[in-house]
């Protein structure tokens, strides 16, 4: 071997050795990087998982709040009195008329009282005299309906039952319907075109079979 390669294989060696030295470095470091970011997005899921948690959590507490709440109001609405109890399908537990395109409706007493007054106010001060018999007849249907709201003010069951009419949502719709019949009366002062007319009887005859 020469003197030059003597002298290059030590300083070859040196190199060599220096560089596998830096490699073996540079992958340790490679190495304590990747664990600490795969350490770091674990605790990241689980801080994420756990506020994730946690928000649900309070999420649910506030849909059962709101639930609560919800049902509660519901009970306001249907109910009056609070110590009353609701029974489904009567009085304030009702909710369907079971006839097409009538709501219930809680409030239709004092509806039927406003509406049948106005019907009585309204003929008081037209020129439509108390004798006509269309007068008589109104007179009479609206004052009994107001009297029976007025017994049964919590009972709309049992106006129903006073009237015979229908369900006391159709009761308020009659109201309406006699309001339109009242004004084309009044427009037309009907009643001049009504006269009396005398009905004569004969004898019963006796029949013997």
């Amino acid at each position: 071997m020469s003197s030059s390669t003597t002298r290059i294989l030590p300083q070859f060696l040196t190199t060599t050795r220096n560089t596998l030295l830096r490699l073996r470095q540079h992958q340790t470091t490679t190495t304590t990087i990747r664990n600490a970011t795969t350490r770091a997005a674990a605790t990241s899921n689980i801080t994420n998982h756990t506020s994730i948690n946690a928000a649900g959590n309070n999420n649910a507490k506030r849909s059962t709040y709101s639930l609560s709440s919800s049902a509660a109001t519901t009970e306001r609405f249907f109910s009056t009195d609070s110590s009353s109890e609701i029974i489904p399908g009567v009085g304030r537990g009702k909710t369907s008329t079971g006839l097409v395109g009538i709501p219930v409706d809680h409030d239709a007493i004092p509806k039927l009282i406003h509406k049948n007054q106005a019907l009585l106010s309204k003929m008081a001060a037209s020129d439509m005299p108390p004798t006509a018999q269309y007068y008589i007849n109104v007179a009479q249907i609206s004052n009994y309906r107001i009297q029976a709201c007025h017994d049964h003010p919590n009972d709309p069951e049992a106006i129903e039952e006073l009237c015979q009419c229908g369900q006391i949502e159709e009761l308020v719709i009659q109201a309406d319907n006699e309001m339109i019949v009242l004004d084309m009366y009044l427009t037309n002062r009907w009643w001049e075109m009504v006269t009396d007319t005398e009905i004569e009887y004969g004898e019963p005859e006796d029949d013997r079979g």
